[in-house]
C-alpha cells in the first residue's frame, strides 16, 4: 500500500520498447518506477537490433514523453511516405508511362503504397503496380536508436541493468507485489516490493505463464531472415547504385516485394543503412531458451543465398549478401488473450498481445499499451489501481486483439498459405482488387485513437 505523501511504485519486467515505454508513461503518472533487465547495458550505439515503423500517433507520444522535443525523435527516423507518384515504364522500352499498372524486366509485380509492394515473378522479372495509398505517415528507425532515445530521457536511476527477473507473489491482501531478482554479476538474489508489476517480457512472458500456464504460441508457418546493411562506407558502389535504381524511393518509401509463396521487405534507416526482412515458409523449428531469434552459422547463410538468387532480383539479391550477422526470427503470434491483468500485475505489448510483424503493430501497439496505460493509472490514483487496469483492458483488448488477427491473415496472404475465404494470392496473375486487401490502412483501428490520450495527441480526433 502507499504510504501518505509517497509515491506508488511500479515495477517493469523487461527493457526493450515496452519496458522502456511503460517507464515514461508512469513516470508521467507519477509513479516511481524500475525496470528489471537481464541485459547487463544499455544497447545504445550497438547494433542490436533492427528496423521498425512508428505510426503517427507513436510519433506523438514519443514526442510527449520527450517533452515535444520533436527534433530529437525527427532526426533518429526516416520518413516512411512517397511524395510524388514515381514513373512507371513500359516493359519493352522503359518509356515512362502514366498508368496505374506496369511491366519492367529488373522488378517483379510491384504493389506501389506508401510503401511500395514488389510482386516478383523470379522466372520473368516482370512488374505490375496494382494499388497505391498516399496517406502513410510512418517513420523508420532502428531498434537501437529508438531505445537509446528513450533511454536518454529517463532518470539514470529507472534502470537496473543485468538483473534477472526470477519470480514473483502478490501479497495477501492485494496490495502490494514482491518481487525477486538475481543480480547477475554477484549472483545476489533481491527482492522488491512494488504497487504493481508490469509485464514486459516479450510473447515467452513467464509472468504471463503463471497465470496462463496452458498457454502457447501459435507457429505462423514460416521465418524471417532479417538483416541490415551498412552502406555508408559503399555508398557509390554498383550494389548502392543498383538498389537506388530498383527502388527509387528508398529514404521515404516501405517496400514490399511479392513472389510465390514468399515476400520480402526493404526500407532505408538513418544513417545509411538497408533495413531487410525475408519470410520463408518452414516447418516449426524448435524453440531454445525464451527468445524467438535465432542466431546462424555460415552454412545456413550460404544456403540462404542461394535460394535468395532463385527469388529475388539480382540488386536486392546483392544487398542480402553483402549484409554481415543476418539473423532469424521464429514468426509466432497467439489467439486473443480474454483478460490482460490479474490483482495488480498487468501485461503489456507483446507479452499482452504476441503479433506477427505484418500490420507493423507490435512497436506501435506496445507504445499505445504503455501510454494508455499511464493515463489510466493518473485518471485513478494509486488508491483504484484495480480500476485503472479494468479500464486499461477495456481500452486495449478489443482493439489489439482484432489488429493481431488482421495480421496474422495479412501475413498468410503475402506467404500464399491458405486463408478460409480467398484464394491464395498469386502475384503473377493478380488483379488490383486481389490486393486491396494488402493496404496498411485496412488494418482495424488504424487511425482510431482512445479518448484518454486526448490530452497526449490533442490535434487526433479520439474516440
Amino acid at each position: 500500500m502507499v504510504g501518505e505523501g509517497e509515491k506508488p511504485k511500479a515495477v517493469i519486467v523487461g527493457g526493450s520498447i515496452a519496458g522502456i515505454s511503460s517507464a515514461h508513461a508512469l513516470t508521467l503518472a507519477g509513479w516511481d518506477v524500475l525496470v528489471l533487465e537481464k541485459t547487463t547495458s544499455p544497447p545504445t550505439g550497438s547494433p542490436t537490433g533492427a528496423g521498425l515503423g512508428l505510426n503517427s500517433f507513436s510519433q506523438q507520444i514519443i514526442n510527449s514523453w520527450l517533452h515535444n522535443s520533436q527534433q530529437l525523435l525527427h532526426n533518429t527516423t526516416l520518413p516512411l511516405t512517397i511524395d510524388q507518384v514515381p514513373p512507371l515504364f513500359d516493359a519493352q522500352n522503359y518509356i515512362p508511362i502514366q498508368l496505374p499498372w506496369f511491366f519492367s524486366p529488373k522488378k517483379g509485380l510491384v504493389i506501389i503504397l506508401p510503401w511500395q509492394n514488389h510482386a516478383t515473378d523470379s522466372e520473368k522479372k516482370v512488374s505490375c503496380t496494382l494499388t497505391r495509398d498516399e496517406s502513410f505517415n510512418f517513420r523508420a528507425a532502428h531498434w537501437a536508436d529508438l531505445h537509446g532515445l528513450l533511454y536518454n530521457a529517463l532518470p539514470s536511476n529507472v534502470f537496473l541493468w543485468g538483473h534477472l527477473f526470477l519470480s514473483f507473489h502478490v501479497a495477501d491482501d492485494k496490495g502490494s507485489v514482491i518481487v525477486k531478482a538475481e543480480v547477475l554479476e554477484s549472483g545476489k538474489v533481491i527482492e522488491i516490493v512494488g504497487d504493481l508489476l508490469v509485464a514486459a517480457d516479450g510473447c515467452l512472458s513467464s509472468i504471463r505463464h503463471k497465470y496462463l500456464p496452458h498457454f502457447k504460441l501459435r507457429y505462423s508457418g514460416y521465418c524471417a531472415w532479417r538483416g541490415v546493411l551498412d552502406f555508408s562506407k559503399i555508398e557509390n558502389s554498383e550494389t548502392i547504385i543498383g538498389m537506388r535504381k530498383a527502388y527509387p524511393d528508398l529514404g521515404k518509401c516501405l517496400y514490399f516485394d511479392l513472389a510465390s509463396g514468399t515476400h520480402s521487405v526493404l526500407y532505408e534507416l538513418l544513417n545509411k543503412k538497408l533495413n531487410w526482412i525475408w519470410y520463408v515458409n518452414q516447418p516449426e523449428p524448435e524453440v531454445k531458451g525464451t527468445s524467438v531469434t535465432m542466431k546462424v552459422n555460415s552454412d545456413m547463410i550460404q544456403k540462404m543465398h542461394q535460394e535468395a538468387e532463385k527469388v529475388w532480383i539480382p540488386e536486392l539479391v546483392k544487398v542480402i549478401k553483402e549484409t554481415r550477422d543476418p539473423f532469424l526470427n521464429f514468426i509466432y503470434d497467439s489467439d486473443p488473450l480474454e483478460k490482460i491483468f490479474w490483482d495488480n500485475v498487468v501485461l503489456v505489448g507483446d507479452a499482452a498481445h504476441p503479433t506477427t510483424p505484418h500490420c507493423l503493430r507490435s512497436t506501435n501497439m506496445s507504445i499505445l499499451d504503455a501510454a494508455v496505460l499511464g493515463k489510466c493509472l493518473e485518471k485513478f490514483g494509486a488508491e483504484k489501481v484495480r480500476s485503472a487496469l479494468e479500464e486499461y483492458q477495456f481500452i486495449r483488448l478489443p482493439e489489439t486483439s482484432k489488429q493481431v488477427l488482421h495480421a496474422r491473415r495479412l501475413g498468410r496472404i503475402k506467404q500464399g498459405l491458405v486463408v478460409p475465404d480467398r484464394e491464395p494470392l498469386n502475384p503473377k496473375s493478380a488483379k488490383k482488387e486481389d490486393c486491396e486487401e494488402l493496404l496498411q490502412s485496412n488494418t482495424p483501428f488504424f487511425n482510431d485513437v482512445p479518448s484518454i490520450l486526448a490530452s497526449i495527441l490533442p490535434q487526433v480526433d479520439c474516440l
